[in-house]
C-alpha cells in the first residue's frame, strides 16, 4: 500500500481556509490589473497606492478584505473614498477560490488550482470590460498560452486526457473552434448589420468634435463607433464647414485615419472645425469585438471545444436576457453597452461546475 502524499496528511478544510485566504491575496493583485492594464501601467510598480494622494500604502493598511472594512472604505491619509469594487473583488476572488477546491479538491485536486488561475483571469476581463470596452491581450493571448502550459502539466484538464499529447491535442482544438467560430460569428453579424443608419430632419446639423459625433439629439462617442481603421462614418452632405474652407452637396467618408471630403482627403487630427448639414449619418457597429474572439479561444485553451459551443450559447442567452431586461426597467443606456466579456465569463464559469452536466441533461430532454 502506498503512502499517500504529504498534502493529503493534512485536514480536507484547512486547505479550504488556505484557497480562501489566497483568493483573498490573489483579488487585491486583480484589482491592481483593472485598474492598470487598460492605462498601460505597470502592475509591478510602483507599490500600492491611494490614487488620489498617491500615499503608499504599508502592508498592514493592505491586508485584503479586512483593511477596506476598517477604513470604512476611506484611504487613511487623505480621506478619498475607495470604491467597493475593491472589496468585492477580494471577496469573489476568495469565494470562486474555495469553490474550487470544494468541487476539485477531493477527486481532481490538481485541477482546483488550474480553474482558480482560469477564474482570476475572467474576473480581470470582466471588470475591465464592462468599464473599458476591452479585454487586454494579457489575458486573451496570456490565456492562450498558459492554457497549453496548464495542460501539458495537468493533462485531465482537457476532458479527462490520460497523456499530455492528447491534453495538448484537445487544447489546440478549442483554439482552433474558440476563436473560429467567434470570428464567423463576427464577420457575418459585421456583414448584416455593421451599420446603423440615423436619419435627420432636413437641415440637420452634424459636428464632429475631438472625442464625439453630435447629432441634434444625442452624442456618440467615437470610441463607440470606431473598433478597427477601417471603419468609416459615411454620409452625402449638404454642406460641410471647415475653418478654411467650405463644400456643397459632396459625400464625407471618416474613419480614424482619415477624412475625405469629395475628392480631398485629411488628416482628422489636424481638422479643427467640421460642422456638416445632412439628412442622414451611417455609422460602424459591432456586435462583438476581436478582444471577444481572442477570449473565447483562451476559454477553448483550458476547457475544450465543447466548452466553447456551451459558452457561446448561454453567454448569448445571458446576454439577450439582460438587454431585454434593461430595456424593461427603462435603462436603454445600459441595454445598448456593447460588452460581451462579462456574459463569456459567467458562462464559462458555469461550465466550469457543471456545464458538462447540464449539457447532458439537456441533450437527454
Amino acid at each position: 500500500m502506498t503512502n499517500p502524499p504529504p498534502w493529503q496528511l493534512v485536514p480536507f478544510h484547512f486547505w479550504s481556509v488556505l484557497f480562501f485566504t489566497f483568493g483573498s491575496i490573489v483579488g487585491s493583485f486583480l484589482n491592481v490589473c483593472i485598474h492598470r492594464m487598460p492605462r498601460g501601467e505597470s502592475i509591478v510598480t510602483p507599490p500600492s497606492h491611494c490614487p488620489q494622494c498617491n500615499y503608499s500604502i504599508p502592508w498592514h493598511l493592505n491586508i485584503p478584505l479586512v483593511t477596506w472594512l476598517m477604513l470604512g472604505g476611506r484611504c487613511k491619509n487623505c480621506g478619498a473614498s475607495i470604491s467597493v469594487r475593491y472589496f468585492l473583488v477580494e471577496l469573489l476572488t476568495a469565494v470562486l477560490f474555495l469553490s474550487c477546491w470544494l468541487a476539485f479538491g477531493r477527486r481532481l485536486p490538481a485541477l482546483a488550482p488550474v480553474y482558480c488561475l482560469v477564474l482570476a483571469g475572467f474576473i480581470v476581463a470582466t471588470f475591465i470590460d464592462i468599464e473599458h470596452f476591452i479585454i487586454p491581450d494579457e489575458i486573451t493571448l496570456g490565456g492562450i498560452a498558459a492554457g497549453f502550459v496548464c495542460s501539458f502539466l495537468v493533462p485531465p484538464l482537457q476532458n479527462g486526457a490520460q497523456t499530455a499529447a492528447l491534453s495538448l491535442e484537445r487544447c489546440f482544438e478549442g483554439v482552433i473552434v474558440g476563436a473560429g467560430l467567434v470570428y464567423g460569428i463576427l464577420r457575418l453579424g459585421k456583414l448584416l448589420y455593421g451599420r446603423q443608419r440615423f436619419e435627420r430632419a432636413p437641415g440637420s446639423k452634424v459636428f464632429f468634435t475631438e472625442t464625439t459625433v453630435k447629432l441634434p439629439d444625442k452624442e456618440i462617442p467615437y470610441e463607440d463607433i470606431f473598433y478597427r481603421k477601417s471603419d468609416t462614418i459615411v454620409l452625402e452632405a449638404k454642406t460641410v464647414e471647415m475653418v478654411d474652407r467650405c463644400y456643397n452637396r459632396v459625400p464625407l467618408r471618416l474613419s480614424p485615419a482619415r477624412l475625405r471630403v469629395g475628392d480631398e482627403t485629411f488628416n482628422p487630427e489636424e481638422v479643427q472645425h467640421l460642422e456638416v448639414v445632412t439628412d442622414e449619418i451611417v455609422v460602424p457597429r459591432e456586435a462583438m469585438g476581436l478582444g471577444d474572439v481572442k477570449f473565447m479561444a483562451a476559454i477553448g485553451a483550458f476547457l475544450g471545444w465543447q466548452a466553447v459551443i456551451f459558452t457561446l450559447m448561454l453567454s448569448s442567452i445571458i446576454g439577450a436576457t439582460y438587454g431585454l431586461s434593461m430595456i424593461a426597467l427603462r435603462k436603454h443606456e445600459w441595454s445598448g453597452r456593447l460588452y460581451f466579456g462579462p456574459f463569456i465569463a459567467l458562462a464559462a464559469t458555469i461550465w466550469i461546475f457543471g456545464g458538462d452536466q447540464i449539457a447532458r441533461w439537456w441533450l437527454n430532454h
